[in-house]
């Protein structure tokens, strides 16, 4: 099945707006995620509770940088993203995310954030 790009940048977008059970909901049972200062395979629970928060970012631009579908069930995506945390801060980062095919839609099983100089 080819990935819809609309559905998949959909999918991003609430990772960053909404909160746990948004996570719990659209990521993998297990995910490997790379951050500057974290990166190891986190349980689908793990990951969700990382975002108690759903209101940590706001202000959230996109531009999609690229996409490519290896097989009919897995899609890697890099993006720039643009935000503004709660506190008000602007963040920037090339994010990367994989996604797999399951029975109940796409899942994250791999996300990477490189940050960037942000606009102030």
């Amino acid at each position: 099945m080819l990935a819809s790009e609309n559905e998949l940048l959909e999918i991003e977008k609430g990772f960053w707006t909404l909160g746990e059970a948004y996570y719990k909901a659209h990521a993998d049972k297990e995910c490997l995620v790379a951050f500057p200062e974290m990166a190891r395979a986190m349980s689908n629970a793990d990951l969700a509770a990382t975002a108690k928060s759903p209101d940590r970012w706001r202000d959230i631009e996109i531009e999609l940088k690229g996409m490519v579908e290896p097989g009919s069930d897995i899609v890697m995506l890099t993006y720039e993203a643009r935000a503004r945390r709660k506190s008000g801060e602007a963040y920037a980062a090339i994010v990367s995310t994989g996604y797999v095919k399951r029975a109940d839609g796409w899942k994250m099983m791999f996300h990477s954030q490189a940050p960037l100089k942000a606009d102030q």
